[in-house]
C-alpha cells in the first residue's frame, strides 16, 4: 500500500477547495446583472405583497389614483407575481442609478422637463438589460422560465425593491437609497426557479421628522406623509391626465415634476450614472414655451424619437405649456 503522503504520487480524486466554493446560481446572478450595468440587485421569495396590497387598496379606496383605473384593474396581478409569471418562486429586483449633472434653470419662460426623461426611455434600458439576464438565466438552467416586469407590466417595483433591502419608502412615495438618494429606476425579473434569498430583509425608514418634501410640493399633492394624491400632482397632470385644458398650475413644468425628490436632503448622495443612454439629449432639460407652442408634428417626433416624452403626445405637451406659463 503506498504512502498517502507520497508527493510523488498524489492521490487521484479531487480534493474540495473550500477556500473558493463554487458561486451559487443566485450570486452569479447577481454577478451577472452588476456587468450589465444595474446599481443594486435583490432576490426574494415571489410571495403575494400581502401588507402592501393592503395600503394600496386603501389609496385606490380613496380615489387617489384619479383616471389611472387601470391600477384598479390590475389589482389582484399587481400584488401576486405568481399570477403574473404562473410557479414563479424568486423575484430578482434590480435598481439602476439615472441622475445626470445637468440642472434645470430658473428661467421664467422655461418649460422644465423630468429628469427621468432627459435621455432615452427607461422601459426600454431596463427591459433591454433584464432581457438579456433572463437569456443568461435560461441557458445557465434549461427550462426556466421568467417574466420581465418595468412599470408596464403589473408589478409594485418599489415594494420588491423595499423587500430586497435597497431601500425606503420616503415620504414622497418614492424610494430612497442611501447611495443615490432616489434616483434609481427599479424592475423586476420573475423566475419560476427557487433561489438563494437575501436576508437582509427591509431597511429601516430613514426620513425621521423632515418634511421637506411635504413642505416644497407646489401644489399640496403629497397630503399626507408616505401618501400622494395623484388628482393634485404635477407628475400624473403633465403625463397621465388627459383633458384638454391644464387642470392646475404646473409652476414651469412641461413633463413630470422633480421638487419633492430635488429637495430631499438624501439627493446629497446623488452620483452620475454610469449608463450612457440615460445622458441629457440637446435641448431635452428645458425647452421655451414659445418653442413647445411652436412645434410641429414632424419636430417633436425628431426630437424626442425613444423618450418617454413621446407619451403625452404633442397635443398634452402643448396644453402643459400653456399651464405652465
Amino acid at each position: 500500500m503506498g504512502d498517502p503522503m507520497n508527493r510523488e504520487n498524489p492521490p487521484t480524486h479531487p480534493t474540495p477547495d473550500t477556500r473558493h466554493p463554487t458561486p451559487s446560481l443566485a450570486e452569479r446572478i447577481k454577478a451577472r446583472a452588476f456587468e450589465l450595468g444595474f446599481s443594486k440587485i435583490g432576490i426574494v421569495p415571489a410571495d403575494a405583497l400581502t401588507d402592501e396590497a393592503a395600503r394600496l387598496r386603501e389609496w385606490l379606496d380613496r380615489g387617489h389614483h384619479a383616471t389611472m383605473g387601470w391600477m384598479e384593474r390590475t389589482f389582484d396581478r399587481r400584488t401576486d407575481p405568481r399570477l403574473v409569471l404562473p410557479g414563479a418562486k424568486s423575484v430578482v429586483a434590480v435598481a439602476l442609478n439615472y441622475d445626470t449633472p445637468g440642472r434645470h434653470s430658473d428661467a421664467p419662460d422655461a418649460g422644465k422637463i423630468s429628469r427621468y426623461a432627459w435621455g432615452d426611455d427607461y422601459h426600454d434600458v431596463l427591459g433591454d438589460k433584464l432581457a438579456a439576464l433572463l437569456e443568461w438565466v435560461k441557458a445557465e438552467v434549461p427550462g426556466a422560465e421568467g417574466k420581465v416586469c418595468v412599470d408596464a407590466q403589473p408589478a409594485m417595483d418599489k415594494a420588491w425593491a423595499v423587500r430586497a433591502g435597497f431601500g425606503w419608502i420616503g415620504k414622497h412615495s418614492n424610494l430612497i437609497t442611501r447611495e443615490y438618494g432616489s434616483w434609481v429606476f427599479l424592475g423586476e425579473l420573475l423566475l419560476d426557479i427557487t433561489l438563494d434569498f437575501d436576508a437582509d430583509g427591509p431597511m429601516a425608514d430613514h426620513c425621521g421628522s423632515c418634511t421637506a418634501c411635504l413642505d416644497a410640493c407646489p401644489t399640496g399633492a403629497i397630503v399626507e406623509p408616505y401618501v400622494v394624491d395623484a388628482r393634485r400632482c404635477i407628475s400624473f397632470t403633465t403625463i397621465e391626465s388627459k383633458c384638454d385644458d391644464p387642470e392646475l398650475p404646473t409652476d414651469g413644468w412641461i413633463f413630470g415634476c422633480d421638487v419633492c425628490q430635488d429637495v430631499c436632503p438624501w439627493t446629497r448622495f446623488r452620483k452620475p450614472t454610469e449608463e450612457p443612454r440615460f445622458s441629457p439629449r440637446e435641448g431635452v432639460i428645458e425647452l421655451p414655451l414659445a418653442t413647445v407652442e411652436a412645434m410641429t408634428p414632424e419636430e417633436f417626433q425628431e426630437r424626442f424619437a425613444g423618450s418617454p416624452v413621446l407619451r403625452t403626445k404633442l397635443k398634452g405637451l402643448r396644453r402643459n405649456a400653456r399651464g405652465a406659463r
